[in-house]
């Protein structure tokens, strides 16, 4: 499924890691941009001055040479010049075709510094008759000549070196940021893996606990947490089993003293609902505190576990179930833990939901399939024909042991219907959705992944 522009924005501005490549990038790049300036304007006195050195000396020892030759041998030498030294000398002429200098920072000052040493009448030209170089004009006698080097001799770094040697440098910047980057969120990222495993009830695997001492610190602290969480639910499950014996045996006693005693019938059956309704409440406390194990999950048919759950709710006299049940609804999830939260919803119907004006309950059961492979998602709802419940209070409904009595007519438990189904529904990591159904009553729905 492809995500939406907005949103993959939005994701990339809050993502740690990409905070940090940025950060770390932008910091990379005013880094070099300052770094090139400042060799700009260190660099600029010295070049000038190697460069309007190297120009006046080749100037002045071409000038000399010519000058001290005998006339004979000045081709050979002018040869040599050519040869070995890549500088020429030609006549300079009226009708030359002379461009100017080129135009950049130091030729100012190049300008400057060799018509000190040779001259004001000195000139510059980049191309002289269509041949590129840098040509300098020097006299002798009243002859005027042009002495053209090598652009190669003389040229610095131009604009595309240094941008070509700025573009390198970032790139490399900006992969060392990306790696540092990582390495920094490495351990948050698995930090937050662990933590996403452990809210839906899975047993992460020990964090490593090395590194920086803030992150040793963190990774040690959740290890820890992790084995006191796991050792209390332990206890607990030992405690809950000493409690539902301690309990339920003087219940099962007392039941049995009831039977036996000389009561009347309409006392005998006040009692034993009053026994019925605390063992009641006491398997709920029990399913409550019970934990959902991920590794518990198997294959489960929930078209079958609904038809199953629709049959046996409408055995009840009040009862009146209609079903909408699409075959081939499979989820992976506890049987168990699944088939105790559809008799929830029902009972949790069966009790608060009765059809106005009548002393039965309709109650509708329906489940769909819709999506592909991993967009695969199957939907149940479970709803009433009732009165439902005030909007501002629908949010109450999933807490712990609330009763909203006077929206749902007076019943008897301990408030902890909703609740158990709640938690059973977070473990399997779905969706709960309870809302008032259009035409009254209330509606409970719950999306889970399918198979």
């Amino acid at each position: 499924m492809k995500l939406p522009f907005s949103f993959r924005l939005a994701r990339l501005k809050s993502g740690l890691f990409w905070r940090t490549f940025f950060l770390l990038g932008a910091l990379t790049t005013t880094s070099m941009t300052a770094w090139v300036g400042m060799i700009s304007v260190v660099q600029h006195e010295p070049q000038v001055q190697q460069i309007s050195s190297q120009v006046i000396s080749v100037v002045t020892i071409t000038h000399a040479a010519l000058t001290h030759s005998a006339p004979e041998l000045r081709r050979e030498l002018l040869f040599e010049l050519v040869s070995n030294e890549g500088i020429r000398v030609f006549p300079l002429e009226a009708d030359d075709q002379v461009e100017p200098p080129a135009k950049n920072a130091l030729m100012p000052d190049i300008e400057k510094l060799v018509k000190a040493k040779l001259g004001p009448d000195t000139r510059f030209s980049s191309k002289v008759n269509g041949v590129a170089g840098f040509w300098v004009s020097f006299n002798i006698d009243d002859d005027q000549y042009w002495l053209m080097l090598e652009r190669e001799r003389i040229r610095g770094l131009t604009g595309i070196q240094w941008l070509g040697w700025a573009s390198v440098v970032s790139l490399v910047s900006l992969l060392g940021a990306a790696l540092i980057s990582s390495l920094v969120n490495l351990p948050l990222r698995r930090l937050t893996q662990a933590t996403r495993d452990f809210a839906q009830g899975k047993r992460p695997a020990p964090l490593p606990e090395k590194g920086p001492m803030e992150i040793m610190e963190a990774n040690r602290s959740f290890n820890q947490m992790v084995d006191d969480l796991q050792q209390v639910e332990s206890d607990r499950a030992v405690i809950l089993a000493g409690i539902s014996h301690d309990l339920r045996t003087p219940l099962a006693r007392m039941q049995l003293e009831v039977e036996m005693a000389n009561l009347s019938d309409d006392a005998r059956e006040g009692i034993q609902s009053d026994i019925g309704q605390m063992d009641a409440i006491i398997g709920q406390f029990l399913d409550y505190a019970k934990p959902t194990e991920a590794s518990s999950f198997i294959n489960v048919d929930l078209s079958e576990l609904l038809t199953d759950s629709a049959h046996e709710a409408a055995r009840q006299p009040d009862v009146r179930i209609t079903t909408d049940i699409a075959p081939g609804a499979h989820v992976m999830g506890n049987a168990t833990d699944l088939k105790r939260v559809i008799n929830n919803l029902v009972e949790n119907a069966r009790r608060y939901g009765k059809t106005p004006g009548e002393d039965y309950v309709d109650i509708d059961i329906k489940c769909g399939v819709k999506g592909l492979h991993a967009a695969k998602r199957v939907t149940i709802e479970v709803q009433d024909h009732g009165v439902g419940v005030p909007p501002e209070q629908i949010g109450q409904l999933l807490k712990p042991f609330t009763r909203l009595d006077e929206a749902r007519g007076q019943a008897n438990g301990a408030g902890l219907g909703l609740a158990i189904v709640d938690r059973v529904v977070t473990r399997h990591n779905a969706e709960l959705h309870v809302r008032n159904r259009d035409g009254g009553g209330l509606q409970i729905q719950i999306v889970m992944k399918g198979l």
